[in-house]
């Protein structure tokens, strides 16, 4: 996840210079390296004819909607359009829940809704979450009052209804990374300090709040007994084929088996049975070392982006088990999917293996008919991969102790595409031969099958089903899984099963030595990304697909709006999250806005001829990213991540004062938009 500031897209389109601040405290600067994968795999393999879709299996509900966050690169083009509208045209109102009036573009320094809609914050970097907190003050931090507070640069969130108490809710919050030079007056990133430090690694992780609805319709803190603060120093239990490897063992933990801390922590998900569950992302840039060390393992260090240098964030001059040349193998233990009870403040979350390790996005959870177990989760790089697992054991309605073993036992699989689409006819300019015509089918390939007891079962020769738990990019690569425009965000429509998948971008599709576009991933040099729509058997191993979104500029030839009239919809780059609203409609958050103005929430039909219709719910302050969308009938969250991040800017000479206004610094915040005296979009 990388986000260049909203005065630096243009700036920042194919240079390699360190010094956007976003992309360099997130992901390493990644989007101005080489891409990882350096695989010959191919992307579609062969071509072949689009399946018929098969019938979806009945989803079990879930109680709440939650979405995280993304990443993002450079400016786009603006050409006429070209590109076939629907041949129907849209009658009627707006569907249910998109009956409010589009937000339109802008650069403000301010959260913006529709009219008719409040919004207020809930909750800011700093605030109370546990007794004895102080009020914050930037001048006075500390990392013991860090870790009693609201952390830094929310992403991920999750509403979960308390039962018995009407109104009141666990919000659940990612802290996905810190930005030290808008934390800090003065700050030195040649020479960071054992207090700023300690400070940071308190403000990653995750925040456990309650909240309740006020009676003016917003959210606001409790002190409750659930709350709780997750960090970088939190005792985990590594589960599953990873468990207690000879990759993951290190002089302080030599069973390999308990890891301390959690960070980089981007999107997530809710199971059934009332956990969160949270991707570990971009871990790779919390590791260093000196210049000049050798690298103990350098084709995987190299393919997981781990670089033998000092990191942006110096914490291995603080903490040896960051740094790569005295403690080698600590940073093996961290890129999973987590999951914490937040029922249970003194519970040890779990990070689960047979899940994979790779840049976890998020992680969400579909249900069959029969009670499988399946989590869908995307690998957030260029040109790298989208995966599932599918669980052994059947869920059970009320049994909490089983049902938190249902990630540990299962197979895991990765995505490889095919389409009937002659390879002639996509040219990387994105423009559709047809209307909707960039469809096709897909196969599951397994990988790995995690038994009872932590046994398992490689499914890839020449790898170990520990090799494969730790280091399964290098498996997948072996499998030849489609390489895709950097999967984020995956999450099943509740009413009709289809899973939707936010591809944020890539702008080194095309280029020299790399991967030409494809059905899935049709332009070259992308910078505004696409939405996949996929029809798949959820438990089985095969599936059907389709372009729903091509993003960007709605008057240029390369865009698509599945078929919807597109003088009618409402500019849309970069998609990041996606949520549903109870009536069926996608929701989507952006990250990297490649048009020139800030990121926000939108609402796009599914059904009829309205499919596709894209309307702007809000826009979010300049320099921020829209996160972690919770959508119910009554209320809608965002988290507004970095606001004010843009080169040359700092806490000492800022871009943004939002949300407190006047000349109070920038804060990440939680928001909550409701309508006056009605329902969301009606």
């Amino acid at each position: 996840m990388s986000l260049v500031p909203l005065n630096l897209f243009v700036a920042h389109q194919g240079r390699s210079s360190r010094q956007h601040v976003t992309c360099r405290n997130r992901c390493g600067d990644a989007c101005s390296r080489p891409a990882p994968n350096t695989s010959d795999n191919a992307y579609f393999g062969d071509i072949v004819a689009a399946m018929s879709r098969r019938s979806v299996l009945r989803a079990t509900g879930v109680a709440v909607l939650a979405v995280g966050a993304g990443s993002a690169l450079a400016a786009c083009a603006g050409e006429t359009s070209t590109a076939p509208s629907s041949s129907a045209a849209p009658s009627g109102e707006p569907l249910p829940g998109m009956r409010f009036e589009s937000v339109a573009a802008n650069t403000e320094d301010a959260v913006v809704v529709p009219d008719g809609y409040q919004q207020r914050v809930v909750i800011a970097w700093g605030d109370p979450v546990l007794p004895g907190a102080p009020v914050f003050d930037i001048t006075r931090q500390t990392g013991a009052a860090q870790r009693a507070q609201f952390g830094f640069n929310n992403d991920f969130a999750a509403l979960l209804p308390i039962e018995g108490v009407a109104g009141h809710y666990l919000l659940v919050s990612n802290h996905e990374y810190v930005s030290p030079q808008f934390m800090f007056y003065g700050y030195d990133a040649d020479a960071p300090t054992r207090e700023q430090f300690d400070i940071e690694t308190g403000a990653v992780g995750l925040s456990v709040v309650e909240v309740q609805r006020s009676p003016q319709g917003g959210l606001r803190p409790v002190m409750g007994r659930y709350n709780r603060r997750i960090t970088a120093d939190t005792p985990f239990a590594l589960t599953g084929p990873a468990a207690g490897s000879p990759a993951v063992r290190t002089a302080a933990d030599p069973a390999g088996r308990t890891v301390i801390g959690t960070f980089a922590n981007c999107s997530g998900g809710v199971t059934p049975w009332g956990t969160v569950l949270s991707g570990e992302e971009n871990f790779h840039t919390y590791f260093g070392a000196a210049e000049g060390t050798a690298p103990a393992d350098p084709a995987r260090y190299k393919r997981y982006g781990v670089l033998t240098e000092p990191s942006e964030l110096k914490w291995e001059n603080f903490d040896p088990r960051f740094d790569l040349a005295k403690t080698p193998l600590e940073v093996n233990r961290f890129g999973y999917v987590i999951e914490i009870n937040p029922w249970d403040p003194a519970s040890v979350p779990v990070k689960h293996s047979a899940l994979g390790r790779f840049k976890h996005e998020a992680a969400n959870v579909y249900v069959t008919g029969d009670g499988t177990v399946v989590v869908y989760t995307g690998d957030d790089e260029r040109f790298d991969y989208m995966y599932k697992f599918v669980s052994d054991k059947k869920i059970q309605p009320g049994n909490f102790a089983h049902n938190m073993t249902l990630l540990d036992e299962g197979t895991l699989y990765v995505a490889k595409l095919s389409s009937d689409i002659p390879a002639t006819e996509i040219d990387g300019s994105g423009k559709l031969p047809a209307a909707g015509a960039f469809t096709g089918s897909g196969t599951w390939i397994p990988l790995l099958h995690s038994g009872p007891a932590g046994l398992a079962e490689s499914l890839i020769e020449g790898f170990s089903a520990q090799d494969v738990a730790v280091f399964t990019r290098l498996a997948a690569d072996k499998a030849g899984a489609t390489k895709m425009d950097r999967p984020e965000d995956f999450e099943a429509n509740p009413k009709t099963g289809k899973l939707y998948v936010a591809l944020t971008n890539n702008d080194k599709r095309g280029a020299e030595g790399k991967a030409k576009p494809d059905a899935a991933n049709p332009r070259n040099e992308n910078k505004n990304g696409q939405v996949l729509e996929i029809t798949d058997d959820h438990g089985g191993t095969s599936f059907t697909w389709d372009l729903l979104l091509v993003c960007g500029d709605p008057a240029a030839a390369d865009t698509y709006f599945g078929g919807f009239d597109k003088t009618k919809v409402s500019p849309i780059s970069c998609p990041d999250n996606v949520a549903f609203d109870g009536h069926g409609n996608l929701w989507i958050s952006t990250d990297g806005n490649a048009l020139k103005s800030n990121d926000g929430l939108f609402a796009v039909a599914l059904d009829g001829n309205r499919r596709g219709e894209t309307k702007q719910f809000l826009t979010v302050p300049v320099g921020a990213e829209t996160c972690g969308p919770v959508v119910t009938d009554d209320l809608v969250t965002v988290s507004v991540q970095h606001p004010g991040e843009g080169d040359d800017h700092s806490l000492d000479n800022p871009l943004s004062h939002w949300p407190d206004g006047g000349t109070a610094p920038a804060r990440p915040a939680v928001v909550a938009v409701w309508r006056d005296g009605g329902a969301i979009g009606l």
